[in-house]
Order: structure tokens, then C-alpha cells, then sequence
């Protein structure tokens, strides 16, 4: 037997590393383990209050970055797990709070969600819906003044939502700056809310629909939001439906430079008084002013489709996204791509014409559907 001792095998220097960044990454998994059950459970409350504003239609994770700007959390990522884990998202409420920093993620939850319980007024705008038609239908659910809402809409400040420095202070003719703007859609309104903020339930939610890519499109071809928006009311009352892209190919042919039909010409907003046509000016303007011959004459000529020249002076209802994203970039069908001019019949049917010969043979062929109903 040898009388040398066994020598022990080195240790590799690259195994003592890997060995020691496991028990690091051990202690680090540990510590954030310890950090988050801490953030989540409110063990570093700091007793101070922060006042927070949530803005409606916010979600969880615009809800998380302003608790998070206010310091009432450290983790906006976590909160926004913590609440799609409870199924508390749909708990939330807009309106202004006053948190404790720190607290737990479970009364933050709890805190947000106490007007939950409060009394509210749940009601649908359809798309189309007028400015006027929104305010009587507010003061016929008892929320508010149809007078003062339309007063908050047009002259009230609104400067915190990014589109409304889109919005022309002053326009020609304009029949109300609102129109368009509020955005038709399902709200819950408090009972006993202001009506500053029921007008802003509507704006905040046009403001969340309109895009960083909308705004870049726009910049692309030149057009203002207010020409979108006005644009889109038409296409939404003459449409409304899977015609959006036609009927919107027609008017930006109408409004294209060189068009030999520069008018749009279309009865949703003309000089026809007549109750079977579905005509701002005569179904909104001319009572709002008592009658049409009290409409003041600028607003006629601005909003007479078969007298202005482009687009009128703003828009003549409130439209979905639908027919804003159609009056942004239609997708026509090739009937439509050149047309100039479309008429219904009254099975729903549109038929297109690229000259005016076509659009009277058009003309022609709906009546004859219509005689034949």
C-alpha cells in the first residue's frame, strides 16, 4: 500500500461560481417574494394620504399608473395582476379618491369600488344620436338640465383630453361645438354627479377612441379631427351600416380637389323642410330656434349641403367608430370606388353612379322598388 496520502479533487472555479449565483438568485427570488407580499399585504403603510382622480372609462392599467404617479403603489404591474387575479376589474369606479400610501392591495380594491354601491343611471346612446337628443334623454333620466348640459358641452373647459385642442374655438356658421364629440356608447352615471363631469363621462371616452394611429393618419393626408368628425356624422347618418366605406368613398370623391360635384348634397343636412327626411336643420336647428324661419341665415348656408361648397360647418350628430374609421379610410367596394352619387331604396338597398345620367336611372329604379311595397 502506498504510503502517500489520496489527494482531493479540485473544485472547478466555474462550479463554485455557478453554485454561488443559485444562491443569490435563491436570496434575490426570496427578497422580491418578500417585497411583493409586503406591497400586496400593506406592511409598509406609510399613514399618508395621496389624492387620486380616475378619469371614466380608465382601465386597471391607467387606474395602476396613476396610483402609481400619486405613490400610493410601488408596482403598477402587480396591482394590475392582483385585480384581474380577484376579478375586481369590473369593480372600479371613475371619480376622485383619497388613498393611503401603501395601503393593501385589497383595500385599495375596496376604496375604488365604493361608488359601486351608490345609486346610478345606466343609459345607451346609439350612434347618431344628436347633442340635443343626448341632453333630453340626461334630463329625462333625472341626472340633469338639458340647457346646462349643452352649456357645459359647448363653453365648459376641457382642455385635459387631447382632442380638445383639435376642436375649432370659433367656426363660421357652427351650430354647436359639442356636436360629434360625445361619444354615443353604454355610460353609468352617478345619481348625484355634476353635470361637468356626466359631459365629461362622454369626452373622456372620445378621447380614449381616437388613436395615436388616427392622429398619424390624419397628419398623413392632411385633415383635421374636425373634418374627420364631421365627415364620419354624415357617413353615419347616411349609412350606418356595412355601406360606411361606399357611402364615405362618394363624399371624399365629392371633396376631392378638381371633383366636379364639390358639394356633398345630402338631405341629412339641406334646405328640404320636410318631416320624412332625416335633416339637421330642419329636425334639431330649426326647433332649437323656434321654427326655420328664425334659424339664424349664417347657419343655413353653413350647414346646406346643396349650397356650401365642402363640408359644413361642423358635424350634424355624434358617430361611432365605425364610421369614423370608414370616413378615415374607406375600403369601397368597386361600384363605389369612383361614385359620386349613391340613393336607397326602402328595402335598404344603395345603388352608386359615377355621372349624373346613372344616379337618375338609379333614382328611378329605387322608386319602383318603393311603388312596388
Amino acid at each position: 500500500m502506498s504510503q502517500h496520502a489520496a489527494r482531493r479533487p479540485k473544485k472547478h472555479p466555474l462550479l463554485r461560481l455557478f453554485v454561488l449565483l443559485v444562491l443569490l438568485g435563491a436570496l434575490a427570488a426570496g427578497a422580491l417574494a418578500l417585497l411583493f407580499w409586503r406591497e400586496i399585504t400593506g406592511r409598509d403603510a406609510a399613514g399618508q394620504t395621496a389624492a387620486v382622480t380616475v378619469e371614466q372609462g380608465s382601465g386597471v392599467g391607467a387606474i395602476a399608473a396613476e396610483l402609481k404617479e400619486a405613490g400610493v403603489i410601488r408596482f403598477p404591474r402587480l396591482f394590475r395582476w392582483y385585480v384581474g387575479r380577484q376579478g375586481a376589474a369590473g369593480q372600479l369606479q371613475y371619480g376622485s379618491f383619497e388613498l393611503e400610501k401603501g395601503a393593501a392591495y385589497d383595500d385599495l380594491i375596496a376604496a375604488l369600488s365604493v361608488y359601486a354601491a351608490a345609486e346610478s343611471v345606466r343609459l345607451t346612446f346609439p350612434e347618431g344620436t344628436t347633442a340635443i337628443a343626448i341632453a333630453r334623454k340626461m334630463e329625462a333620466a333625472g341626472l340633469c338640465d338639458a340647457e346646462a348640459f349643452l352649456t357645459e358641452a359647448n363653453e365648459g373647459d376641457f382642455s385635459a383630453y387631447a382632442f380638445w385642442q383639435h376642436v375649432p374655438d370659433e367656426a363660421p356658421g357652427r351650430f354647436m361645438k359639442c356636436e360629434g364629440y360625445l361619444f354615443p356608447d353604454t355610460y353609468e352615471f352617478l345619481a348625484d354627479g355634476s353635470v361637468h363631469d356626466y359631459v365629461a363621462t362622454f369626452y373622456a371616452r372620445f378621447d380614449e377612441m381616437m388613436t395615436d394611429d388616427i392622429y398619424a393618419a390624419l397628419d398623413e393626408q392632411g385633415m383635421t379631427l374636425h373634418e374627420l368628425i364631421t365627415l364620419a356624422s354624415f357617413v353615419q347618418e347616411e349609412a350606418g351600416n356595412d355601406q360606411d366605406s361606399n357611402v364615405a368613398q362618394v363624399f371624399r370623391n365629392r371633396l376631392a380637389e378638381g371633383s366636379p360635384y364639390p358639394r356633398l348634397e345630402s338631405n341629412v343636412s339641406s334646405y328640404i323642410q320636410s318631416d320624412e327626411d332625416n335633416n339637421y336643420l330642419w329636425n334639431w336647428v330649426a326647433p332649437w330656434y323656434g321654427g326655420w324661419e328664425q334659424i339664424p341665415p349664417e347657419i343655413v348656408a353653413a350647414y346646406d349641403t346643396y349650397s356650401c361648397a365642402g363640408l359644413p360647418a361642423g358635424p350634424i350628430s355624434n358617430p361611432g367608430l365605425a364610421a369614423i374609421r370608414a370616413a378615415l379610410d374607406p375600403q369601397p367596394d368597386g361600384e363605389a370606388a369612383d361614385a359620386y352619387f349613391f340613393v336607397t331604396d326602402l328595402t335598404g338597398r344603395y345603388y352608386y353612379a359615377r355621372t349624373l345620367a346613372e344616379h337618375q336611372a338609379n333614382v328611378r329604379a329605387a322608386r319602383a322598388v318603393n311603388a312596388g311595397l
